[in-house]
């Protein structure tokens, strides 16, 4: 599929850089929309759908960010903490708004698995099915995401 001048503009905005120091795409090369396609796949495969996974990573980080006492146990089972530092970063896509820079840990003490997200990540997983490239410092991987936060 050719990619759009849309999206081009967006992988520009998401190279090192230009919003953040390490950029959206990591060591990935593949166009955006593909990197796109890939994770809908698995997440099809896995029965969930980006605005599922943004409602649960949501979830999470309400509740830890009104806590203010560091690590908050959820649902019995999830270690939750957000820790919040200055600034706001806009959307790669161009939308308007900016989104506070914080990093919500959990921490799933039935498998183990452990994850960290920014409130921009649950917005671009929401609203552009994008979870960064790989390699990248925040790409979420979905088929552990999902293990993460639904098992």
């Amino acid at each position: 599929m050719k990619i759009t001048a849309f999206e081009l503009k967006a992988m520009q905005r998401m190279q090192p850089g230009a919003l953040t120091l390490n950029g959206f795409l990591g060591s990935d090369t593949r166009p955006l929309n593909e990197i796109i396609d890939d994770d809908a796949k698995v997440l099809a495969r896995l029965h969930y759908s980006q605005e599922d996974v943004a409602a649960r990573m949501e979830y999470f980080f309400r509740i830890s960010w009104e806590t203010f006492l560091g690590d908050e146990l959820v649902d019995g089972k999830y270690e939750v903490q957000t820790d919040v530092f200055r600034g706001k970063l806009p959307c790669p896509y161009g939308h308007v708004g900016l989104y506070r820079k914080a990093i919500t840990s959990v921490t799933n003490s039935t498998n183990g698995i452990s994850v960290i997200w920014t409130p921009l990540n649950i917005h671009m997983i929401r609203d552009h099915g994008f979870f960064e490239g790989k390699g990248s410092a925040f790409r979420l991987e979905p088929d552990i995401l999902v293990r993460a936060i639904f098992e």
